[in-house]
C-alpha cells in the first residue's frame, strides 16, 4: 500500500473530481492521503470532504504565503487540533521566495504552530523554500524536535535534511524528484534513510514524470514511490512499505485501514 502524506483535496481542481480520485486512490493501491490546511477560513470545507471518508485525515494551520489575514493565535490551533481526524499541525513555515522583508510576522506564525505542536502532542508539517538557515533556527529555539514532524515537498540540500532528521523530522518528497532537472534532490533521495523517508504529491502541483504539467491528485504518488525505488536500485514495494509504516509513526492518530470499500 502507498500513502499520500501530503495533498489538498480541497482545492477546487480536485474537490469537484472527488469520486473519480478516490476511485483512481483504490485502483492504485493509494490507501490513505493527509489533507493539508493553508488557511482556516477554508478549514471548515476540508474537514467536511475528510469526515465523509475514512481513508482522508486533516491537518490545521495556515500556510506562510498567507499575509494580511488576522493571525491563528496558539489557542485557535489547540482548539482546532482537538478535532477527531486532526492528525498534525500545518502545514506551516517559512516561504521567502515570493514575500520580501519585513517578514516578522512569518517568522512568528511559525513559532506560534511550532508552540502548537509541542503543546497539542501533534507533529508539525513545515514548509521552506528560499529560507532553510532561518527555519532551522527557529525549528532549534522553539524546540521543535520536542515534537518532531516532517518537512515536506523537500527541495533543500543534504546538510539541511540532515540538520531536519536530527530534530526528529522526517523528509517527504514529492513528484520534484522525477524531474529530470532535480539532481541534486536525486542525491538526497540517493542517501536519505529509508526509516526517514515519506512521499507525497502536493497535488493539485507538481505532477510527477510522466504526467507533468497535468492536474496532479493522490492516485499519482505511485510514480515518485518508482523513481526513489529506481535511484536505489531497489524495489518500490520496498519504497511503500517504509514510507507508509513511517507515516502511521508519524501521523499516530491514523488508524491503518486494511481495505478501502
Amino acid at each position: 500500500m502507498y500513502v499520500d502524506s501530503h495533498c489538498h483535496l480541497n482545492f477546487p481542481d480536485l474537490a469537484r473530481d472527488l469520486p473519480d480520485i478516490l476511485d483512481r486512490m483504490q485502483r492504485n493501491d493509494v490507501g490513505h492521503a493527509l489533507v493539508v490546511s493553508v488557511n482556516l477560513d477554508d478549514w471548515p470545507g476540508l474537514m467536511e470532504i475528510v469526515d465523509a471518508h475514512p481513508q482522508l485525515h486533516a491537518s490545521v494551520g495556515v500556510h506562510p504565503d498567507y499575509e494580511d489575514i488576522p493571525e491563528p493565535t496558539l489557542d485557535e490551533l489547540l482548539r482546532l487540533s482537538l478535532t477527531p481526524k486532526v492528525v498534525a499541525i500545518g502545514e506551516t513555515g517559512l516561504d521567502y521566495f515570493r514575500l520580501a522583508e519585513p517578514l516578522e510576522w512569518q517568522r512568528e506564525r511559525f513559532r506560534t504552530h511550532i508552540r502548537a505542536a509541542r503543546q497539542s502532542g501533534l507533529p508539525l508539517i513545515i514548509h521552506t523554500r528560499s529560507a532553510s538557515a532561518d527555519t532551522l533556527r527557529i525549528m532549534q529555539e522553539e524546540g521543535a524536535e520536542h515534537c518532531g514532524g516532517v518537512m515536506h515537498c523537500f527541495t533543500e540540500s543534504w546538510e539541511v535534511a540532515q540538520a531536519a532528521m536530527d530534530m526528529n523530522f522526517y523528509i517527504s518528497l514529492s513528484g520534484i524528484v522525477t524531474f529530470k532537472n532535480a539532481v541534486a534532490l536525486q542525491d538526497v533521495a540517493r542517501k536519505l534513510p529509508l526509516e526517514r523517508l515519506l512521499i507525497e504529491t502536493d497535488s493539485p502541483y507538481l505532477a510527477p514524470v510522466p504526467h507533468r504539467g497535468k492536474l496532479n491528485d493522490p492516485s499519482k504518488v505511485v510514480h515518485v514511490a518508482e523513481k526513489i525505488a529506481e535511484l536505489r536500485g531497489i524495489a518500490a514495494s520496498q519504497v511503500a512499505q517504509y514510507s507508509t509504516d513511517n507515516f502511521f509513526k508519524l501521523f499516530s492518530k491514523i488508524e491503518r485501514l486494511t481495505k478501502v470499500n
